[in-house]
């Protein structure tokens, strides 16, 4: 794992750091051209624009940005006890008017923009300082938002003055590319799953970096002031994005973006202009072990699975014409014709159609509805569909051979 730093007269040189130190100047790692090997795995020394602008046009799967907030800090921050609140007061967190942070910000998106894959998408992060500045330029500059997320913090910062509610949330905008973007990545089965097979919400109830988990200097000090957790970083990554993509974080700090990645199987791509964020973070990534691949492997989406008509079960003999196919709790019982359609009293449909009006509701998923006995117990339809599938990839695979 590398750093490189932009040199003298525009030019580029990398330098490695390692435990003993840094070593000489080598070749570039990032070319100007469409066929330039990407700089995996490496921290880019510079200013961010003109290294991403370095990176090949359509070759990152996933952008993480967790830019300058801005905040407009006016005087320093007191508690009750007149203890000094450590608060972001940072040079790159300044800026002489909101133009000129407005300027800033169209010219990273532009960067960014460039350098995404046409299906890729993006997460930028801020709190009210920035955020809808931010979402506004996004959309004027062709990105098309598909979620606002709000993080709800477990343990937020208090209110000290007592002059304004405690700001406890921050926002994030998911975007893809453009409004035509159709095929971006969004694991929503997985997550579902992992969410006690409940649709996973836009509100996201996680503490703030604390603990070991926070990198400390020397003298106890934090090493980045606006470290963010690495359950924020497992959520984005393990929703919009699959083992053996492409991260990019444009801001990459304290390196959260890059150690999970790594844990997660994905490849990050990170720059930074500060030296020590970023050795601090080299040496944080270093430490991780990456996961198992089958802890991490791509769960099968039902959206990309082929359509299976439930004739093609009858026809297959999985199941056979004159079955009585009954609900779970055995309330509702209807036949299976040979054309593939069921029988209800006297209404003859689809097994969707006639799951639907058996309950009197708008509509159903025959597949999990329906149930067939087999061997004493109760087989869900959905099962002969999987058998099917499974042959059918099994085919493709022979075929392939």
């Amino acid at each position: 794992m590398r750093i490189a730093r932009a040199g003298a007269a525009g030019s580029k040189s990398q330098i490695q750091v390692s435990r003993t130190g840094i070593s000489t100047a080598r070749p570039p790692a990032v070319e100007k051209t469409a066929a330039a090997r990407l700089p995996l795995n490496q921290i880019l020394l510079g200013d961010c624009v003109d290294l991403i602008n370095g990176l090949p046009a359509g070759s990152i799967d996933l952008v993480f940005a967790d830019p300058p907030y801005n905040l407009q800090l006016e005087q320093t921050l007191s508690r009750p006890d007149q203890s000094v609140v450590d608060a972001v007061d940072d040079d790159w967190d300044q800026f002489a008017s909101f133009a000129d942070y407005d300027k800033f910000t169209r010219e990273w998106l532009a960067a960014v923009r460039r350098a995404m894959k046409d299906d890729a998408t993006i997460f930028v992060i801020g709190s009210y300082h920035n955020i809808f500045r931010v979402g506004s330029i996004l959309q004027d500059m062709g990105f098309w938002i598909l979620n606002d997320i709000v993080w709800r913090k477990a343990n937020p910062m208090p209110n000290f003055r007592g002059r304004r509610f405690t700001n406890a949330h921050e926002t994030m905008i998911w975007a893809a590319k453009s409004a035509q973007a159709k095929s971006y990545t969004f694991n929503y089965e997985a997550l579902k799953a992992g969410n006690e097979d409940c649709q996973v919400r836009s509100d996201w109830f996680m503490p703030i970096c604390t603990g070991a988990e926070r990198l400390k200097d020397a003298s106890g000090r934090k090493v980045h002031p606006t470290q963010k957790p690495e359950s924020l970083l497992t959520r984005v990554m393990l929703a919009a994005s699959r083992p053996g993509d492409v991260v990019l974080d444009p801001f990459f700090g304290s390196g959260t973006t890059g150690a999970v990645a790594k844990r997660l199987g994905r490849s990050f791509i990170g720059t930074e202009r500060d030296r020590t964020y970023a050795k601090a973070a080299l040496a944080r990534i270093a430490a991780v072990e990456p996961l198992p691949p089958m802890a991490v492997a791509e769960a099968p989406a039902k959206r990309t699975e082929p359509r299976v008509a439930f004739a093609s079960v009858v026809e297959a003999g999985l199941i056979a014409p004159g079955t009585v196919l009954t609900d779970e709790k055995k309330r509702y019982r209807a036949m299976v014709r040979a054309d593939g359609a069921l029988t209800f009293g006297t209404i003859v449909g689809s097994i969707h159609k006639i799951g639907a009006l058996a309950q009197g509701l708008p509509a159903c998923n025959g597949w999990t509805f329906w149930h067939m006995e087999k061997r004493g117990r109760l087989v869900c339809i959905d099962d002969m569909r999987t058998a099917i599938r499974t042959q059918m990839k099994e085919d493709v695979r022979l075929a392939a051979e």
